[in-house]
């Protein structure tokens, strides 16, 4: 299990502590929880998760955010843009009712749509409940061009993979985990074997799973060995 360094209130670039550490954005998107009516679950299910699913290095940056579309577009924007984050997954506000607006607010900022992640997702929750097709999860790109600075420098280009997760913490780990036969053997893969890959061809950095809860997948020619 790793442990993460935990960021929270910052509005600047993260400084990475290792070439291949993983700056992961974790925004819980609720009215109620944001006002305090009830305290958070999603953000701590998915940091539990992580803590036990990553072996490479990482940090979290935090926001816990209303179920509004302006507030979230800004807020996906602020992390990839601003922060740095190489993935960024919510949680929360992607179902039919009308205050559930994360699908719209997360394809309004994308770049490439990756619809794989949002089919698997449901796929893996009908194996529950029939009620997973009312579930609306979408995953994009985000990607950033060269953008000057005020000093006459200019800011590298940046991609991050963008991920709506369900709200429900045992669904969370569902959909990123995957099911296992009674012998532990993979019956349908989680969502999150193919992130390090794809974070891989968008040029983040190098990441690394416990494959007793997640094996990443990678082609054989993507394959390397981590630096120290």
């Amino acid at each position: 299990m790793t442990t993460p360094k935990q960021k929270t209130a910052t509005t600047m670039k993260i400084k990475r502590n290792h070439p291949d550490e993983i700056v992961i954005g974790l925004v819980s998107i609720s009215d109620r929880a944001s006002t305090g009516v009830y305290e958070d679950k999603g953000i701590p299910a998915l940091q539990d998760w992580l803590g036990r699913a990553l072996t490479s290095p990482w940090q979290a940056v935090t926001r816990l955010i209303q179920d509004d579309a302006p507030t979230i577009s800004a807020t996906l924007i602020e992390l990839v843009d601003t922060i740095g984050c190489d993935l960024v997954l919510t949680t929360g506000g992607t179902g039919p009712s009308r205050r559930d607006v994360t699908p719209e607010a997360t394809l309004a900022v994308g770049t490439k749509d990756m619809p794989g992640f949002g089919e698997q997702m449901r796929q893996i929750s009908l194996n529950f409940v029939p009620t997973a097709i009312l579930s609306r999860q979408v995953a994009v790109i985000r990607e950033t061009s060269d953008n000057p600075g005020s000093a006459g420098s200019n800011t590298a280009p940046h991609a991050a993979l963008i991920i709506n997760l369900p709200g429900q913490p045992k669904s969370i780990k569902e959909t990123l985990e995957g099911l296992r036969n009674a012998d532990g053997s993979v019956n349908v893969p989680g969502i999150f074997a193919a992130v390090p890959y794809c974070v891989d061809l968008i040029g983040g950095p190098y990441v690394e799973t416990n494959a007793e809860v997640v094996a990443a997948f990678r082609p054989k020619n993507a394959q390397r060995t981590p630096r120290a």
